[in-house]
């Protein structure tokens, strides 16, 4: 399938390359490292990268703007429903091609490249670049690099031999400089670590181990951050004992849209989230909603999950 997507980018002159919705590191690293690929392998293409960005990816190089294209194919990476790609043109290309790394939800594409067991979409662009005369250079790599780490949040989430052997693989052929790397992920500033404090001190943990909070539009305007920073913490709480499920509900009065973002320890949540505008991976999930009301009705739905789950292992200890 690899070889099928290289002779389709070979084919094409013009080339977009889009992801979901609320952008995150690994989504704007695969969509990147294509774009910059693609353009050194083929100078005279017309390869661009679009989609909303964020003040906070700065190290990343620019997206592009969106504009109409004749006769061009669109790949999407990360993204496995047409309903979350961040792109409003959708229905206007000749050929698609998806790319992703989340559980199956739709085809939509000519040619779709899946696979859930991988790290991220990121690990999946190294996969066709290095499988295919497309150009892997160090800013690539670098590209890569990053999007692998964030996703996997320093190898402890989704790693695998396959994720190990292309970070290796990177490292060998490349002097990556991994301090700088690194701290362009991870450094945080101290409003944002106050904000984790903030959250900390305030989760509600239920009985059944859902741990929630709710971060207003006045908690943020009182730490200095926005709607983008509890997104950023949400990984930050995954070693609390009496929690399996942890949700941050975030206000966005910008858009007028709560947003949602949830991890888990044992829940699958996935399948709920995209009841409520989202989706995700088993563990990793987000939502978009647009009153408290529907946020509450996730947390209880997410809480009943947890129940179950905690029963299920019940059982299962029982029976050991």
């Amino acid at each position: 399938m690899l070889k099928e997507i290289y002779k389709k980018i070979k084919k094409f002159d013009t080339i977009v390359i889009a992801r979901h919705i609320g952008v995150d590191p690994d989504a704007l690293a695969s969509q990147l490292a294509l774009r910059e690929s693609i353009k050194k392998t083929f100078p005279n293409k017309n390869v661009v990268a679009v989609g909303t960005g964020s003040a906070k990816f700065s190290y990343f190089p620019k997206l592009d703007k969106i504009e109409e294209y004749q006769n061009a194919m669109l790949i999407v990476v990360d993204t496995p429903d047409k309903k979350r790609i961040d792109i409003t043109n959708f229905d206007t290309f000749d050929y698609y091609i998806k790319i992703d790394h989340h559980p199956y939800i739709e085809e939509w594409a000519d040619i779709e490249y899946i696979d859930d067991k991988a790290s991220s979409a990121s690990e999946l662009i190294y996969r066709l670049i290095s499988s295919t005369p497309l150009v892997l250079d160090y800013e690539v790599a670098k590209i890569i690099f990053l999007g692998i780490v964030s996703d996997t949040n320093r190898f402890l989430f989704n790693s695998n031999t396959k994720t190990f052997a292309a970070v290796a693989k990177l490292l060998e052929e490349f002097d990556l400089n991994l301090p700088e790397l690194y701290s362009n992920i991870f450094m945080r500033p101290l409003n944002e670590v106050r904000l984790q404090g903030y959250i900390a001190q305030n989760m509600k943990v239920s009985e059944n181990g859902l741990g929630s909070i709710k971060i207003t539009n006045d908690i943020m305007t009182k730490f200095g951050v926005d709607v983008g920073s509890a997104g950023n913490l949400i990984n930050n709480f995954n070693y609390i004992e009496e929690v399996i499920v942890w949700v941050t509900v975030s206000e966005d009065v910008k858009n007028n849209l709560i947003k949602i973002n949830i991890r888990s320890r044992g829940p699958v949540i996935n399948h709920i989230a995209e009841k409520y505008n989202g989706g995700g991976h088993h563990f990793a999930s987000g939502a978009r909603v647009t009153s408290m009301e529907e946020a509450d009705c996730l947390i209880e739905e997410l809480d009943e999950a947890c129940k179950v789950y905690l029963e299920k292992m019940g059982d299962i200890n029982e029976n050991k």
